[in-house]
């Protein structure tokens, strides 16, 4: 008898590239001419949120664009971040909080799995904590589904990965 297949869904990023990507949006607000001396900050808080502070809306947009380009580059999807309200801080400065994305919630787990099985290939699916764990004798179904799932990325608010196929 043929031995199953399978590879899970995941939803990660590598937080030492997130550091870096920090630290160089970090040496960029210090050094560009129209962030410098605007007392801007960015900081990355334990694993679960970036927040930018700085005098204005205009100069937090202009960070929040340095970060995205600065995730690209280093592999990192910016859907990573999840945008919270803008808020005021003291001084009359402005702080917005970005919560970090990881792991796959419920909604989203049972949204992929209903997707694959409305696809007809003859995988199984199955929802294992905050991944999906997807299953089948054939590993052409398997690409099949990888190929689903990469095409309706745009669906998704959160960055997918295929980790551990055999």
């Amino acid at each position: 008898m043929a031995k199953d297949s399978s590879f899970d869904i995941v939803s990660e990023y590598d937080k030492q590239e997130l550091v870096n990507a920090i630290d160089q949006v970090k040496r960029d607000i210090t050094s560009r001419f129209d962030l410098k001396n605007s007392k801007s900050d960015i900081v990355l808080e334990a694993d679960k949120c970036v927040t930018i502070t700085t005098e204005d809306e205009t100069k937090l947009r202009n960070i929040y664009d340095i970060l995205q380009s600065k995730l690209v580059k280093r592999g990192l999807s910016i859907k990573i971040l999840d945008p919270q309200k803008i808020e005021d801080a003291l001084g009359g400065a402005v702080r917005q909080v970005y919560n970090l994305r990881k792991g796959l919630t419920q909604e989203l787990a049972k949204k992929i799995t209903s997707d694959i099985k409305d696809s007809k290939i003859k995988v199984q699916a199955s929802i294992q904590g905050d991944q999906v764990r997807v299953t089948s004798k054939s590993k052409d179904d398997l690409q099949a589904v990888i190929a689903l799932l990469r095409e309706n990325a745009d669906k998704y608010d959160y960055p997918l990965q295929f980790q551990n196929y055999r």
